[in-house]
């Protein structure tokens, strides 16, 4: 076994020394390789195809065009002996028979498992009855009536106390802002005080370093280095603690650290409060989600272990990842599309002026006398816009799965199991043949009816929230979340692009702007 790791070793060493020598270091290789692209012969010799992944990281019209040749369903070959094959699928009925039709077979897997091992058993990252118990205790809470409420209480106070007060000052001073690291602060912030009850306070006028953030921006560029890394580099590497890996170790232990002082201070809370740990309160009552996990029900969720740390530090990082960058991402590609494109601007004013009363006193809560919810379903229009940037630029570019037994897909291609199948989201939003001739283009008409109401579109069509059992549980708070942020801003502000900034997607497990997304703020005069 140790010759064969040996054996594997020196061709994938071989392998990335050809690579950085001809194609980086040489710098000829890439016109070849690009012009290779649309031929029959691009699968390499040692190699196999990943010179192609640097030509498609430099241009998304190749790999349109090539997946859409391949009747959207292909075979990349890794280099030799790495096991870095993997099918890659943007087929519908492929992503329907996976994810939901034939759901049991295909699972995260243990390799999939073992790359986000930092995170430990959180929800996306496990199976089986273990995913089941997560799940109904999850949906339990977030459906509750008395959660949302919670939430959204946190959301419209973060935005009252802090958003606009700062935006004012921007406003005042002609401060250039970047929207993405405003949003990413606010929803770490609201995510912490909805899970954990503690405001880290990383928006405020100072926009600190924080450590907790820090570190899971850490640990998701090492974990995408893991995708594509063999993984005898990615243990030797861990094992030596060198590179990312040193930086997953230490993001990890930042992890353990940090949650170990939350669900310290939150079980000394409850001790104070007299509350019962066997206590069912899984119903979501008004409280934070590590108060409702302690409080758990194990009778009801028999895999789940409240009294055990581990269980709480887990469920702390789920939340936080679940609720933090996706929202944060989606929000900063919407107003990058939208201030390019000011008809679909004037429409979103338009109906928010229609259908949303602006809060003419600064002591006021938006909509304090209504009911929020309701109203902000009114906003059709905003909600396809809203559909329509993350159909382009999904928050979670790429979903990852592998089969029990093997299997035949609808495309007609046999999968081995434990196989791997990536589903590339970011390129499904973008395929003619599924989307139309159109697919390229920012047109939240397409998700408006004949009727004027909402068009569905199937989920395994549209993946931006996940799909057949696996559906992110908590779509629709995110959605009434990102709604109410956008109608503060628009309400109160006039947001300008800065010219002639780059804005690109960031290559990571979430789909950020590469530099940011920079914009001048002007407040408006109230009526």
């Amino acid at each position: 076994m140790a010759s064969i790791d040996l054996f594997e070793a020196s061709i994938s060493l071989f392998c990335f020394v050809i690579f950085y020598y001809f194609f980086i270091k040489k710098n000829f290789g890439y016109l070849l390789i690009k012009k290779t692209l649309q031929s029959y012969a691009w699968n390499w010799p040692v190699l196999g195809m990943l010179p192609a992944l640097f030509v498609w990281h430099n241009g998304i019209d190749d790999i349109i065009w090539f997946i859409e040749k391949k009747n959207l369903t292909f075979l990349f070959k890794g280099p030799w002996f790495t096991r870095m094959d993997a099918l890659i699928t943007v087929d519908p009925a492929n992503i329907h028979h996976i994810f939901s039709s034939n759901f049991s077979n295909y699972i995260k897997g243990s390799d999939f498992n073992e790359i986000f091992d930092v995170f430990g058993d959180a929800i996306f990252n496990t199976d089986s009855e273990l995913w089941k118990n997560q799940r109904m205790s999850i949906q339990a809470m977030l459906s509750h009536q008395d959660f949302q409420n919670f939430s959204m209480s946190i959301t419209t106070s973060k935005l009252k106390d802090v958003l606009l007060p700062l935006f004012n000052r921007y406003s005042e001073e002609g401060t250039i802002v970047d929207l993405q690291d405003v949003f990413r602060r606010f929803t770490f912030d609201t995510a912490l005080v909805t899970i954990t009850g503690s405001d880290p306070q990383s928006l405020s006028f100072e926009m600190p370093d924080v450590e907790f953030a820090k570190a899971f921006d850490n640990a998701g560029d090492a974990i995408l280095i893991r995708h594509i890394m063999p993984k005898f580099l990615r243990k030797l590497q861990n094992r030596m603690e060198l590179g990312q890996e040193k930086t997953l170790i230490e993001a990890g232990a930042t992890f353990d650290r940090i949650c170990a002082k939350y669900i310290s201070a939150k079980r000394e809370e409850i001790r104070s409060q007299g509350f019962d740990h066997d206590h069912d309160h899984s119903n979501g009552e008004s409280e934070d989600l590590l108060t409702s996990h302690i409080k758990l029900d194990t009778s009801k969720y028999e895999l789940l272990k409240p009294n055990d740390d581990k269980f709480l530090r887990d469920t702390i990082l789920t939340f936080i990842a679940a609720g933090r960058d996706t929202i944060s991402t989606a929000l900063t590609w919407f107003f990058g599309l939208l201030l390019k494109h000011p008809y679909v601007e004037a429409k979103i004013h338009q109906e928010i002026n229609t259908n949303l009363p602006k809060s003419t006193s600064s002591q006021e809560r938006p909509w304090s006398d209504i009911d929020r919810k309701a109203c902000l379903n009114k906003l059709v229009y905003l909600h396809g816009a809203l559909c329509e940037a993350m159909r382009l630029y999904p928050p979670v570019p790429f979903q990852r799965k592998s089969p029990i037994k093997s299997d035949v897909l609808p495309s007609g291609h046999k999968v081995d199991a434990n196989s791997i199948i990536i589903i590339p989201i970011y390129v499904l939003g973008r395929m003619r043949s599924v989307w139309g001739d159109d697919a390229l283009e920012f047109k939240p008409e397409r998700w408006i009816s004949e009727t004027g109401g909402l068009r569905h579109e199937p989920s395994f069509k549209f993946l931006a929230f996940n799909c057949g059992p696996r559906t992110c549980p908590g779509k629709h708070l995110a959605l009434t979340a990102m709604k109410a942020i956008i109608v503060e801003i628009l309400q109160n502000y006039d947001v300008k692009l800065i010219e002639g900034q780059k804005i690109e997607p960031k290559p990571r497990l979430v789909l950020q702007m590469n530099h940011g997304l920079r914009v001048t703020l002007t407040k408006k005069c109230s009526a």
